[in-house]
């Protein structure tokens, strides 16, 4: 029998969960009698409930997030039916801000921010009989030296098989208004010392895949700058990514990062908005020479792959707006670029832009932008399809020699959208587009209706999709290649659906 049992739904099982391995490792002397059970969102409600009712376990702790939210209450409406007795606690970002707008009502506590001590305080209660009267808890914030490191939870099958998060500071010391980590201006790091051996015997036990949730790494330069230099002396190869701040890189952080192999840091880099006024009504810093200048450096003197990120539908910002910045940030570099929906969580204060900007949000998770006094809704439908299909095309690197050739005239935002709305129309979905049907369909689009030169666009194609092993191009497009890739294979194996980048489940 398990006494506490910690669960969470993860979006996909790679992805191992840091924060319960935070709660366990901070229960003392309950820590012997706690379990870590993880799901992902492809389980069922009554599969789960039955993995979790076969540990037996007196307390159930959650952790809800805005990608599990209504799962989760699936799941805690069910065990309620069936084990009554069961004392479940949720805790995590989504029931951590009010209003709460998904119904936890059956859940016994909701304990909301940093729930570490907290957590471990009600266990203690809940296990002697004493059930405190308030349903929500409100979690003071941990001094950091109080609470216990949890990465030796990690199991040899995490390592070898899942992304390894770790976390060297809390906080952030902006006030970008969409955003939760701007409650929590106060940055807060953890002891580097205990931090950095914790990194040696992940490293030692034959991790070789780290991702930083930190909020923005390259704010205690002294951190960075120890952090760094404890990758750069080991052997490649392996992989960190980091989540920086576009407009501050001195020169000893530049100089590290030149020196790292090329693809074994990944930097995710929170642009959004590229325009001044925008950036400003949403409390949000912008400088944009730095930015640009950051970048270029970035994409021109390492080897870092660049993760960049907009959003679409920020107060007051226009289609052409954004689509002007979308042009601009590719003019700087050629980096993965997300294009996100704007979301309103709760917690934040992007509701005082609602009555000015006719701001209009799905109820539901992930609580996306429906319209606004800019964009209505029809045409944030066709941005939302074209957000998924940038990623299908150009994020997926699977067609960067051919994309550019949707806007010859470097207007890349009016000429990825004309290509968008064509594709919806032919194929009416945005998931399970087949890599050779999306190849034939660029092919197609390109010939037919932009005027393009068959065999110059089949020869992009075949430079795309031949040089990895296994891939075909449709025998049509294939008659029209002249230049074949020096490293392309055989070309009469059909792609399956496993070596099918896009042929994803929708989530």
């Amino acid at each position: 029998m398990t006494t506490i049992l910690l669960a969470t739904i993860n979006a996909r099982y790679i992805h191992a969960s840091l924060g319960l391995r935070w709660l366990c490792a901070n229960l003392g002397e309950l820590q012997p009698e706690a379990k870590l059970l993880e799901f992902t969102l492809d389980d069922q409600a009554a599969d789960m409930a039955e993995a979790i009712l076969a540990q037996q376990p007196r307390i159930l702790g959650l952790g809800v997030y805005i990608w599990n939210a209504l799962q989760t209450q699936g799941l805690v409406n069910l065990l309620k039916q069936i084990a009554p007795d069961l004392l479940i606690v949720l805790g995590g970002p989504e029931v951590s801000h009010l209003p709460l707008r998904v119904d936890f009502s059956q859940a016994d506590y909701l304990i909301q921010g940093e729930g570490e001590l907290s957590f471990a305080r009600l266990c203690r209660e809940l296990l002697a009989g004493r059930r405190p009267g308030e349903k929500i808890i409100t979690a003071a914030t941990p001094e950091l030296s109080q609470v216990q490191l949890p990465y030796q939870l990690y199991s040899d099958h995490d390592i070898a098989h899942r992304l390894i998060y770790v976390e060297a500071s809390r906080g952030c010391p902006f006030g970008c208004e969409f955003c939760l980590s701007s409650l929590d201006k106060r940055v807060r790091s953890f002891d580097l010392a205990a931090f950095l051996a914790a990194l040696e015997d992940l490293w030692q036990r034959g991790a070789r895949t780290f991702k930083f949730v930190d909020r923005s790494f390259n704010i205690s330069i002294s951190n960075t700058l120890a952090i760094l230099d404890f990758f750069l002396v080991k052997e490649p190869p392996f992989h960190v990514h980091f989540e920086v701040v576009p407009d501050h890189f001195p020169q000893a952080v530049q100089e590290r990062l030149q020196r790292f192999p090329a693809g074994s840091l990944q930097l995710e880099i929170g642009i959004q908005t590229l325009q001044p006024n925008v950036a400003a009504a949403i409390g949000r810093r912008l400088q944009l020479d730095k930015i640009r200048h950051n970048l270029q450096f970035l994409a021109k003197e390492t080897g870092a792959h660049l993760h960049l990120d907009l959003i679409i539908g920020l107060p007051g910002e226009s289609v052409e707006k954004f689509g002007a910045g979308l042009n601009r940030l590719m003019s700087w570099c050629r980096g993965e670029i997300q294009l996100g929906i704007l979301k309103k969580l709760s917690g934040t204060v992007l509701n005082r832009h609602d009555a000015e900007h006719g701001m209009v949000y799905s109820s539901l998770p992930p609580y996306e932008l429906l319209q606004n006094d800019c964009i209505p809704f029809a045409h944030m439908q066709a941005l939302k399809r074209m957000a998924r299909y940038w990623d299908l095309v150009y994020n997926s690197g699977n067609f960067r020699s051919t994309a550019p050739l949707l806007w010859p005239d470097g207007d890349v935002f009016r000429g990825f959208s004309a290509f968008s709305c064509r594709l919806f129309d032919q194929t009416r979905a945005t998931w399970k587009i087949a890599l050779p049907r999306l190849a034939e369909l660029l092919y197609h689009y390109l010939v037919t209706e932009k005027g393009a030169d068959p065999s110059t666009v089949a020869n992009h194609l075949a430079r795309d999709i031949l040089t990895v092993k296994g891939r075909v191009l449709p025998p049509a497009i294939l008659a029209q290649v002249t230049r074949m890739p020096e490293q392309a294979h055989s070309l009469s194996r059909p792609l399956s659906r496993r070596q099918d980048r896009h042929a994803e489940p929708k989530q």
